[in-house]
């Protein structure tokens, strides 16, 4: 069975989605940074403080790479995990793309709530950076096979419009 993989922008609700996502499918849940952070010992943030954005990318790839082998999983990635085609196209082999999207408005109210964020580290500039990194992604989440906007919805909202794509596409078959 294939695996959901979950895409989008910081703060669109991919972890929550997910978990909530894999229980009601009984599936296992996987969150590509925090499989990340554990293997490495450290946040992202200090990841990205001590060796820098690139290092991340590499750690990111390598992690993808083990976790597009997974089957049945529900894997919720990174933001930037888009931003290398590679780590699509192996997600893509075994997984159907499901993208998360959320307004600028949303994603800065949904990232203050903790400072863990490292490209959002410039307070005052925060607003200019989600739009700038989100337009230069926005055709990159657009590739995804289902697309669900999280503003102003519940997360089981979320979640059934996400079982109805699943059902409809023939990916699951009289369950949820």
């Amino acid at each position: 069975m294939k695996n959901i993989v979950l895409i989008g922008f910081m703060g669109t609700g991919k972890t929550t989605i997910g978990r909530l996502l894999a229980s009601r499918l009984g599936r296992p849940f996987v969150d590509s940074d925090k499989k990340v952070e554990h293997e490495n010992g450290m946040t992202i943030r200090e990841i990205f403080e001590r060796h820098g954005e690139a290092y991340f990318r590499q750690k990111e790839k390598d992690m993808i790479a083990r976790l597009s082998r997974y089957n049945n999983a529900v894997i919720a990635t990174g933001g930037g995990v888009v931003l290398s085609s590679e780590n699509m196209r192996r997600l893509k082999k075994n997984g159907v793309i499901i993208a998360l999207t959320a307004s600028v408005e949303t994603i800065l109210e949904r990232t203050s709530r903790r400072n863990t964020r490292p490209l959002l580290l410039d307070f005052f500039a925060r607003e200019q950076i989600v739009d700038k990194l989100m337009s230069e992604r926005y055709e990159l989440y657009q590739k995804a096979d289902f697309s669900i906007d999280t503003n102003g919805n519940s997360p089981q909202h979320v979640i059934n419009e996400i079982m109805l794509f699943l059902r409809q596409a023939g990916y699951l078959r009289g369950r949820g």
